[in-house]
């Protein structure tokens, strides 16, 4: 259990990596205002999404693994896990809205600005902040 509970922790910090340097190139790309910078910047973005899809899957993976081991019934309950659960289903929601915000940069698509991005790139921190103290605290 420890090696499942090991690499899923690995696999979270390295997709969590992605989830915050993504948008940061989603800042720069939507104050591009030369081709080749914005066709850099593409070529970079679907490098990392690609990537991290894989270790966000890994993640997860894991993840399921090392739930499996875990007594629910035992010390605190589970109802931290239902929380922390509906953590994970947002952040995979958002990784998907970092595929399709790609898919729109892809086709010469800027729907938001820059300081649009700026903020979106902080909806994986706050989501970080709280999966921890979850984890950590088992606060109910």
């Amino acid at each position: 259990m420890l090696w499942a509970k090991s690499f899923h922790l690995i696999f979270v910090i390295c997709w969590f990596a992605g989830l915050f340097y993504l948008p940061r190139l989603y800042v720069n790309h939507a104050q591009a205002e030369d081709a080749v910078t914005a066709s850099r910047l593409l070529q970079m973005e679907r490098k990392l999404l690609r990537f991290m899809t894989v270790l966000g899957v890994l993640a997860l993976g894991f993840g399921v693994l090392t739930w499996s081991f875990y007594d629910f019934y035992a010390g605190r309950g589970w109802y931290w896990m239902h929380a922390k659960l509906t953590l994970v289903a947002a952040l995979v929601v958002y990784h998907g809205w970092c595929w399709k915000l790609y898919r729109d940069f892809a086709r010469g698509e800027r729907r938001h600005g820059h300081v649009w991005y700026r903020w979106f790139n902080e909806f994986p921190v706050l989501i970080l902040f709280a999966v921890v103290i979850l984890a950590i605290v088992k606060p109910f």
